[in-house]
């Protein structure tokens, strides 16, 4: 046997310690961010996408997003878009198959919103006694 790396199989996580999953999921979340701001849709309110989970096999692709539209007009915008996101993903990466996305409203902001009013709502009735 030779000098330098072992046969066989490389680590999953690669060099930089995370697989091919997450750097898809990294670079759909730059992509669907700049298609985002060429878009003037009032119905999108002030969007920010939150994070992009992928299905390993590319069978869909969820994109958390946060905003402070309506939900259901928020959704209804984002479904009219569809085409326009999946075709931008497909002129930008170098993907044999775009999965379909799936949008989510993410309600993390919101319950952490909700929690710290209630932890001031806390603080301040001790301050009363």
């Amino acid at each position: 046997m030779g000098r330098g790396a072992p046969q066989g199989r490389r680590p999953a996580g690669g060099a930089r310690g995370y697989d091919r999953a997450d750097r898809l999921n990294e670079l759909l979340v730059r992509i669907l961010a700049e298609e985002f701001e060429r878009i003037d849709d009032d119905r999108l309110g002030f969007l920010t996408i939150s994070a992009v989970e992928t299905d390993r096999d590319l069978s869909m692709a969820r994109v958390y997003v946060t905003s402070d539209a309506d939900d259901d007009e928020l959704l209804e915008g984002l479904g009219e878009l569809r085409p326009r996101l999946h075709r931008a993903i497909g002129d930008q990466a170098r993907l044999r198959r775009v999965p379909p996305l799936t949008f989510v409203v993410d309600e993390t902001a919101r319950s952490a919103d909700r929690i710290e009013e209630i932890l001031r709502g806390l603080g301040s009735s001790d301050e009363e006694e």
